[in-house]
């Protein structure tokens, strides 16, 4: 751009001089040369500081890579490429027989839980039934054998010492009995009270575990998270899909603002104001400018980023000249003219300061645009 400056002050000192006949001397000629030096070095500067340019400016766009959440072979595939998508719209389908004989099984196991759970009162009512039952035979076990002992001691040893024994052998035996059966009618009082909200935890368990399947088994059918397209598009019935962030599917690409990111030297950032008038010619565009606002400059540059890593910052890194990224939101909507996303170009951001400057920044950015209709300059 500033040679188109020079050219364009050159082209008019020849003219000056051909339409005055101004004679070639050691006077008009150095004056010419001195004064144009004089004239657009002033100019440049308060050009380029206030009103900076963006050599390169590209439109940036989002993409969304589609992983689906199961595993499977697809069976479909339901989009066409590069046609306009609604959220919800299916995009693929994969073989949901697996994941249906999960929900089939876990389904079988709920209904035999759920009698099982109609079973747990009645199983606490047997348990205690028992209970008394066995606390009836232990106390008839034990008013035998306190009678044989009784009797033993009354008599002078009427009963022998083995009847005496096994009478006490028959107790302790009802006796445990008895604790089992306690034992029985404990497991069943906290199995029927084993719940969450009044649903038994068994049961709680399974419902999870079909809700989840149940979910796996929906998202074998993989739709479209928002309106947008998709291109490129490679996926053939017969594919392996795998859940791999890695290996994406197919890629989306959302309906999206288009916005210009333009890269501008550092010197300029301080007459680059959110909101400052804006134009950006494209190189799909010849001779066309549009007009907008920058949004903002992007608050970090790549060239001074550092992670973590088994590497050391070298002085290569630091000596990688980096440029910030202004964000340009034009005023025209550009989908009007079937541009493909991405298309780039050149931008010029406006400031407040030396604002009659900028009718010189204005007049070589359509200078550029029409060298478009050539080749576009880079």
């Amino acid at each position: 751009m500033d040679l188109l400056i020079i050219l364009t002050y050159s082209g008019f000192c020849v003219v000056i001089f051909k339409l005055f006949k101004i004679p070639l001397n050691k006077w008009s000629v150095p004056t010419a040369i001195l004064g144009g030096i004089f004239i657009l070095s002033t100019l440049l500067i308060l050009m380029n500081y206030n009103h900076p340019y963006g050599k390169f400016a590209k439109e940036i766009y989002i993409t969304v890579p589609i992983v689906p959440a199961v595993k499977g072979h697809v069976v479909s595939v339901e989009v066409e490429p590069n046609a306009p998508l609604s959220k919800g719209d299916v995009l693929f389908k994969i073989d949901p027989k697996p994941y249906q004989f999960k929900v089939n099984e876990l389904q079988a196991k709920l209904t035999a839980s759920l009698q099982n759970t109609k079973k747990t009162g009645a199983q606490l009512e047997q348990a205690q039934a028992s209970l008394k039952k066995s606390e009836a035979n232990r106390d008839l076990a034990l008013q035998s054998y306190q009678r044989y002992v009784k009797g033993n001691k009354k008599s002078g040893g009427v009963f022998s010492k083995k009847d005496v024994e096994n009478r006490r052998q028959r107790y302790l035996a009802a006796q445990a009995d008895v604790e089992a059966a306690q034992a029985n009618v404990n497991k069943a009082r906290f199995d029927s009270e084993s719940t969450i909200d009044g649903t038994n935890t068994s049961v709680v368990q399974l419902q999870q575990q079909l809700q989840a399947a149940q979910y796996d088994l929906e998202r074998t059918t993989v739709v479209a998270p928002s309106d947008g397209i998709i291109t490129q598009l490679a996926l053939r019935p017969g594919s392996m899909a795998v859940p791999m962030p890695l290996r994406p599917a197919m890629i989306f690409i959302p309906t999206q603002k288009r916005i210009i990111a333009a890269s501008f030297w550092q010197n300029s950032l301080q007459r680059m104001d959110s909101g400052s008038e804006a134009e950006v010619i494209l190189d799909a565009m010849p001779g066309k400018v549009f007009s907008g606002k920058l949004i903002s400059v992007i608050p970090a540059m790549s060239e001074a980023e550092v992670q973590i890593n088994n590497q050391l910052l070298s002085a290569r890194q630091l000596s990688d000249f980096g440029q910030a990224i202004g964000l340009i939101e034009l005023d025209e909507n550009i989908n009007d003219y079937n541009l493909p996303l991405g298309v780039q170009g050149k931008a010029a951001v406006y400031s407040d300061h030396f604002s009659h400057v900028s009718v010189m920044r204005k007049i070589l950015l359509r200078m550029v645009g029409w060298l478009n209709y050539i080749y576009p300059m880079k």
